[in-house]
This record gives structure tokens, sequence and C-alpha cells, in this order.
């Protein structure tokens, strides 16, 4: 098998350093928030600061697995250690349930007993800085995950957003409150954060789940491997038994190539390898496997029901 130029390969091993940047981030909106909170006493704020707690943890966690993702295959995992990125994503969506829990707790106790807040404005001003932190490192973390295909830095940029978001709520909040003399306002919306984040929480241990299940490559993916393989299609060669799965960063795919009894092994071998470079070509960061049998052999079709774009037409 033959692998693609370098060029179409992105290197993983610098992906530590965005972790990095977001556990600094973590850290300096924390202190941040935990700051507002003090100065004006907000359970809103509060709950801000409370779900940067989960994103010092989640950083620091997703750059140890991140450092592991990036080892190459060897002989106990010759696949690669691409998944653990996986249990990066699914550490920080339990780690955000916990969160959520805890704001929802103290945001209950505070709307049964309302409590006016203090030197608003200040607190406010602390809180944006810390916002405005988040969501530039959201941005490049973003940009990274979708660069080198990371569900682990995905999930920490999306967990990031849903601060900055939950964190306008939460100023807004604060304000309302200053202008309107409602103090109930304030943990409302504290619940309204708790329950947004639960939302997120769920999401990242779902779509982690599936990923340690095999889960197929995504159709557009599979759309790319299919036009190359209908190239070789139009010239008389077949394919069956089409399986791919992501693993993080790296995607595999597996088939059955059918030639013509008659080619020499030399001949079949030459066309194995140029599906499988152009595969990788046209989908960086796939390896591909394949398997061949003889076209006429009747045997040769009996595992044509694991075929992937039969699943894909049942969809």
């Amino acid at each position: 098998m033959q692998t693609p130029p370098p060029q179409q390969r992105p290197d993983r091993s610098h992906l530590t350093r965005f972790a990095l940047l977001s556990l600094g981030a973590a850290i300096a909106t924390i202190l941040l928030k935990l700051a507002a909170w003090h100065l004006t006493g907000s359970v809103g704020l509060l709950s801000d600061a409370l779900e940067s707690v989960v994103n010092v943890v989640a950083a620091a966690a997703t750059l140890g697995l991140l450092h592991l993702s990036a080892r190459p295959p060897d002989d106990r995992y010759a696949y690669g250690y691409s998944k653990a990125e996986y249990f990066a994503s699914a550490f920080e969506g339990a780690l955000i349930l916990a969160a959520a829990a805890a704001i929802a707790w103290a945001a209950v106790a505070r709307l049964l007993a309302p409590q006016p807040l203090e030197r608003i404005g200040i607190g406010v001003a602390v809180s944006l800085v810390a916002t405005a932190i988040n969501l530039v490192v959201a941005r490049v973390l973003l940009a990274a995950a979708r660069r080198y295909d990371s569900i682990a830095l995905e999930a920490d940029a999306r967990h990031l957003m849903t601060d900055v978001w939950t964190s306008a709520g939460v100023v807004v909040a604060v304000l309302a409150v200053g202008a309107t003399g409602w103090n109930w306002l304030d943990p409302a919306i504290a619940i309204a954060v708790a329950v947004n984040i639960v939302l997120t929480g769920i999401s990242l241990l779902r779509r982690s789940a599936f990923g340690l299940m095999d889960q197929a490559l995504p159709a557009e993916r599979v759309a790319r491997i299919e036009a190359i393989l209908d190239r070789y299609r139009a010239d008389g060669i077949e394919f069956h038994a089409i399986r791919t799965r992501a693993a993080a960063g790296r995607s595999f795919v597996s088939m059955h190539v059918l030639v013509p009894g008659a080619w020499t092994v030399q001949e079949a071998h030459d066309l194995a390898e140029r599906v499988e470079h152009d595969i990788a070509a046209a989908a960086p960061g796939t390896v591909a496997f394949t398997h061949l049998e003889p076209r006429e052999d009747p045997a040769s079709y009996e595992d044509v029901t694991l075929d992937h774009r039969q699943r894909l037409r049942r969809r």
C-alpha cells in the first residue's frame, strides 16, 4: 500500500499546543469570573465560574490524551492511538454534566431566597473580558479541529463557545436585575445556563460513544471515496464489501477488488496500489485495505451484503 505525499497528511503531533492554549485561557477566565462573582454576589456569574472549572480540568485531560493520540502505531496498537481523543471528549462531556448539576443546585437555592446584587458594572466588565478570551480561543480551536479532524479539540471549542453564549446570557441577566430590581432573574438565567450545558454534555457523550463503536465515515467522505472507485468501475473493475470506520483524525476503508481472473498477480497488485493511493490522495488521513478476487468466480460475490453502497441506499 502506498501512502499519500507528506503534505496531504496533516501533522497531528502539534495538537497539544492548542490544548495548552485552551488550558491557559481556562485558568485566566476562571480567575476573572470568580472575581466578577466576588464583586457582585451573582449566582449567575458563579455558575459561569463553575463551568470554567470544568474547562480547566477538561483542557488538562485533553492535553494528556492528545499527546497519547499522536503516538505512532506499534505492536500493541497497530491501528494507532487516535481513539484516545474520544475519551477526551467523553470526559469533557461528563464534566459538563457535573458542572450543570452544581449550577442548578446553587441557582435553585438562590431562586428560593433571592438576594440583591452589588457592584454590577465592574463585575460585568470583568466577565466580558473573560468572555472575549473564550471567544478568541474557541475560534482558534475550531479552526484547528477542522484542519486536523480532531474531535477532542472540537469538543473543547464547542464547550468554550457554549461558555461564550451562556456568559452573554448571564451578563444580560445581571444587567436586567440592576435595571429592574427583579433579583429572581439572576438564578432563573443560571438554571437556563445549566439546561444548555446539559444539552452540550449529552451531545459530546453521544458523539464519543459513536466514535468508540467504529462509526462509519461521514457521507461526504464516503462520496469522495466512491467517486474514485467509479472511475475504475468505468474500466470494468468491480468493488464490494466496502466498509469504513472513523478513528478521530484517522480513517480506514476496506474493500474487495474484483479483477479479471486472467490477470497476473503483478497486474492486480499494481491496480490495488493505484486504488489505495488515489483514495489516500482524495481523502487525506485515510488508510485503505484491499482484497483481490477473480471477477469470474461466483464465490467472490458471497460477501456482497457487506457493501457500504447498499447501506447508504437504504438510509
